[in-house]
């Protein structure tokens, strides 16, 4: 019987000089799932994405994408069996219309130019398509280059921070073009997000990253309600209930 598990990471473990922002992480991921990657800066999430994704090599671990090893495999052999990603900072051609980005990108992947206007039209873009991307608002840019990680419709689509920088009252509505176009292609999410609010409402499942480790695992009302992950990542005071000794009672705002 097949896994149900589209991404198996096994002891992944990564030091940078005196720093080690993953110690033996070990996860499954299951496939057509979204899931939300939080911590805080440091805490080594990007690291796990730059690991499944070949920008990075593990000094040890093993990642499995769909019963292949692909540990250590360069980024554009990654992104060919499947896993692709945006970036925190949109990965632009600046100067290049909307439409010439998405072109690039299709050749890049060996596909045809003639798929740019349903590239731009999965995420809601393609009246922008004859614009110049670096003169595009943030919530446009932002769904371009996920547009550019889409056009080969990969299985995994891995998104850092995709609503950094966005206007508050376009956030949601970045998430929900995403979400929806990559349901509609049956594409497993992992996002790497600040934002708990995002988290909290798009996540199926939360994986909360601490000093290199995994934290905490679960729906996001489980991993949002840790005392430690209220601590320790969101930033929340909490402090014993009256003569309880309890850790999980009373909570003050930092």
């Amino acid at each position: 019987m097949a896994s149900k598990h589209i991404i198996e990471a096994t002891g992944l473990h990564k030091t940078f000089g005196s720093v080690t922002p993953a110690k033996d992480i070990t996860v499954n991921i299951d496939a057509q799932s979204v899931v939300g990657l939080i911590g805080t800066n440091g805490a080594g999430k990007t690291t796990f994405v730059n690991m499944l994704t070949g920008y990075i090599k593990p000094d040890r671990g093993e990642i499995v994408f769909r019963g292949k090893r692909i540990t250590g495999l360069a980024p554009r052999k990654i992104t060919r069996l499947g896993i692709a990603r945006s970036f925190q900072i949109p990965q632009l051609f600046g100067s290049q219309t909307a439409r010439e980005n998405i072109e690039i990108a299709l050749a890049i992947s060996g596909l045809s130019a003639e798929l740019a206007n349903e590239s731009l039209a999965r995420l809601g873009v393609l009246e922008f398509a004859d614009m110049i991307s670096g003169t595009l608002p943030e919530g446009v840019r932002k769904l371009l280059d996920i547009s550019l990680a889409m056009v080969c419709k990969p299985e995994v689509l891995l998104l850092d921070e995709p609503t950094s920088g966005v206007a508050a009252e376009e956030k949601f509505d970045v998430m929900n073009r995403v979400l929806d176009a990559a349901r509609a292609l049956g594409i497993t999410v992992l996002f790497v997000e600040h934002d708990m609010e995002i988290v909290r409402r798009y996540s199926d499942r939360v994986l909360a990253f601490c000093d290199g480790r995994i934290l905490a695992d679960g729906t996001p009302d489980v991993v949002l309600a840790d005392a430690q992950v209220r601590e320790l990542i969101i930033g929340e005071t909490v402090s014993a209930a009256p003569g309880t000794g309890n850790v999980a009672g009373e909570v003050a705002h930092a």
